[in-house]
């Protein structure tokens, strides 16, 4: 192994003369060469090498250790050589999601001033992304949510007189008992709709996780936000229209905060279809996926961590 290493660094750097004259070493020192600006460079031997350096000392081939240390553009008075630069761009790898790894976040406000940082639970803000789960709790809340109050008249609801038409027989016609069947103007409607309710059955389990993808997915495209208060200071719609003007690639914002909604927010953004605020008892999956950007105070998140680790009643 260390033959071949040898081998592979006089391949890259070429005889050892160009690299100036290297001192023997003695022991476990590790001299630096300072030729060429190659002074980082640190060549020794443990085991005597069964061949000769082409152009350099003798001296090299006893008793040396190969290694070498990370090359800096300061090492040496010399330009560092082009040749040694990796020519690839270096990649940092992006957070791998769904780990359940607690998140920093910075904290701010609507003035952009710096309020320290927050760890977001990784079980509520890390979690593997579903997208068969967020179907099903947005059809079992879009189900949920209509009121089911359709209804229609039956025969007997229907306004009109109970007698009969014509004879029975003799006139030709059809025979009819009444004129409040489905088949005559104004009269009843069969199998028509009555007033229900649309809800499905969706385990809490599932409901509770739902919600855990969709702040996990905001989390992850960089779209969730930490307030450390929805305080503003007018009940103006300037302020917040300026703030949601300056965040990028944001056309709706959802803004949550723990307790009642203060009315100085509500006032401020009434006017504006593309902010809407809730309060952090009803946070959903789908108010969630309509908004592109969520902001969240303290409080809120808090809540919400606390609501997501309590026990499921059964």
């Amino acid at each position: 192994m260390a033959l071949r290493n040898t081998q592979r660094l006089i391949r890259s750097f070429g005889p050892v003369s160009r690299l100036g004259h290297l001192n023997a070493i003695s022991g476990g020192a590790d001299p630096s060469v300072g030729a060429n600006g190659l002074g980082a460079l640190v060549i020794s031997c443990s085991e005597k090498l069964p061949f000769s350096i082409p152009g350099g000392s003798s001296s090299l081939i006893a008793s040396r250790r190969l290694s070498t240390s990370i090359l800096t553009p300061n090492a040496g008075e010399a330009e560092f050589p082009s040749d040694l630069l990796s020519k690839k761009k270096v990649i940092v790898p992006e957070r791998e999601i769904g780990l359940k790894q607690d998140l920093f976040i910075p904290v701010t406000n609507f003035m952009n001033q710096d309020k320290g940082m927050m760890v977001l639970a990784g079980d509520v803000f890390d979690v593997p992304i579903r997208k068969d789960i967020i179907h099903r709790v947005v059809i079992w809340q879009l189900a949920k949510r209509q009121q089911g109050t359709h209804s229609t008249k039956t025969v007997s609801e229907v306004s009109g007189t109970g007698r009969k038409p014509w004879q029975q027989k003799g006139t030709g016609r059809a025979r009819h008992g009444t004129l409040r069947g489905p088949q005559f103007r104004g009269g009843a409607t069969m199998h028509g709709p009555k007033p229900r309710s649309h809800a499905i059955k969706l385990n809490k389990k599932v409901r509770r996780l739902g919600l855990k993808i969709a702040l996990s997915a905001r989390a992850a495209e960089g779209k969730l936000l930490v307030f450390d208060d929805l305080e503003v200071s007018t009940h103006k719609t300037k302020e917040i229209a300026n703030y949601v003007k300056q965040m990028e690639d944001t056309k709706k914002v959802l803004l949550v905060d723990g307790g009642p909604i203060n009315e100085k927010l509500k006032l401020a953004t009434q006017n504006l279809h593309y902010v809407n605020v809730l309060p952090s008892i009803g946070l959903n999956v789908y108010s969630i996926l309509l908004h592109d950007t969520l902001i969240m105070s303290r409080d809120a998140v808090n809540r919400i961590v606390e609501r997501m680790h309590t026990p499921i009643n059964r």
